[in-house]
């Protein structure tokens, strides 16, 4: 249990001040299409109420330009807020002055407010300490649940910390995210494999850097991987690759060779004519992919070598697919790995997941809940894989 855990404090008759991640995907209608943020708080929420505290959330929604604007107000969360409480939610479209003001200090042990949008006020992405400071002064203690605002040096999830040095915690959530991301980085059983994918190298280079002196394996797929093929000579078609970052690739590879890291790259490509779920394929080797056509997933020679790797494996880091996983042609690659991932974990291994491809595969294909950790922070989990300190963890662990 994490130190700041809230699971051993009892938050009766305390007004809490819960930093939340409700910035949900919503259609042209403001109909939300996917509650999953809204439901991962749940557990922290009801742990609060059930303790007979007062609760006032704080959630920023979208990137609202120049102050209030309708089409980013929290109103629209809250019907479904309330419905999966079981019990009304106060919602006041104001963040500070007296009207907000008295609402807190009349909110009562078992009740609910919910704040405006926190991204109204210019001064909550600057890390205004005095927003902060208005803000903390509605609530007695502060408890931060938004792992997906977690790398963002906000004053509704980092500043407003500063005026809690004894009573600041992390939410259920907060304290998996951190507690796993801790166990993968810092304390891997071996071998530790990391699968690494999307489709360029400049996005994931310092994730690479980071994890070279970290894991016994490296399997380095997606699109990024012909930037590595092509600078060991491979001829790779029309595939995407990056030639300004080939030498960068090279010296990712020397540097694994210095340390001892094998690394993998697929040895055979499902290739297609056209970017195109209807294109003529074909499957071919990596270094040798015809003039006109261009790599989209992984070939089956290749994904027979990545599940001997993974099943062999005590810690697995996976992040970002293996092809065009969109497009449901190109899809096997990515389920292939997501199923292999699956398997280790049954057999015993720690495996983290993160980033949106992988995390939708997972989703897609129903095995989520079989996988020790499915990160809910896309950005969040990138930087800290990147190595950064990430501003709403230390503001709570300070």
């Amino acid at each position: 249990m994490h130190p700041h855990s809230i699971k051993n404090i009892n938050f009766n008759g305390r007004k809490v001040l819960l930093r939340v991640d409700f910035n949900v995907p919503v259609d042209e209608q403001h109909h939300i299409t996917d509650d999953t943020r809204m439901r991962e708080a749940m557990p922290t929420i009801n742990k609060l109420m059930s303790d007979g505290a007062a609760v006032i959330l704080m959630s920023h929604f979208g990137r609202p330009k120049n102050g209030f604007d309708p089409k980013f107000s929290l109103q629209m969360v809250v019907s479904h807020l309330e419905e999966l409480v079981g019990r009304p939610v106060k919602f006041t479209q104001e963040l500070l002055g007296p009207t907000v003001s008295k609402m807190a200090a009349e909110l009562r042990p078992g009740e609910i407010l919910l704040l405006e949008n926190t991204r109204f006020y210019a001064g909550e992405t600057k890390g205004d300490p005095q927003l902060a400071e208005e803000f903390a002064k509605l609530g007695d203690c502060f408890v931060n649940d938004a792992f997906g605002a977690a790398h963002r040096e906000h004053a509704s999830n980092a500043v407003i910390a500063r005026f809690f040095p004894n009573d600041k915690y992390f939410g259920f959530l907060m304290e998996h995210e951190v507690s796993n991301l801790k166990r993968l980085m810092e304390q891997p059983q071996r071998p530790f494999t990391a699968i690494i994918g999307g489709s360029k190298v400049s996005s994931k280079i310092d994730i690479l850097q980071n994890l070279v002196d970290k894991v016994d394996n490296m399997i380095i797929i997606g699109g990024m991987r012909y930037t590595f093929t092509k600078a060991l000579g491979g001829k790779i078609g029309n595939s995407i690759h990056e030639d300004d970052k080939m030498e960068i690739a090279l010296e990712l590879m020397r540097e694994m060779e210095r340390r001892g890291v094998k690394y993998y790259l697929p040895t055979d490509s499902v290739i297609a004519d056209a970017f195109s779920n209807d294109a003529n394929t074909r499957i071919v080797p990596s270094n040798d992919v015809p003039d006109g056509w261009e790599s989209m997933d992984c070939g089956p020679e290749s994904c027979k070598a990545i599940k001997e790797i993974v099943l062999a494996s005590k810690t697995i880091l996976w992040n970002g697919p293996a092809g065009v996983f969109e497009l449901p042609t190109f899809a096997k690659g990515t389920r292939e790995i997501a199923n292999y991932v699956a398997e280790a974990c049954r057999n015993g291994a720690f495996a983290a997941v993160g980033g949106g491809d992988s995390v939708a595969a997972v989703d897609q294909m129903g095995i989520a809940d079989q996988l020790s950790y499915v990160s809910t922070g896309g950005g969040a989990m990138l930087e800290y894989l990147e190595g950064r300190e990430l501003p709403g963890i230390k503001a709570v662990e300070d």
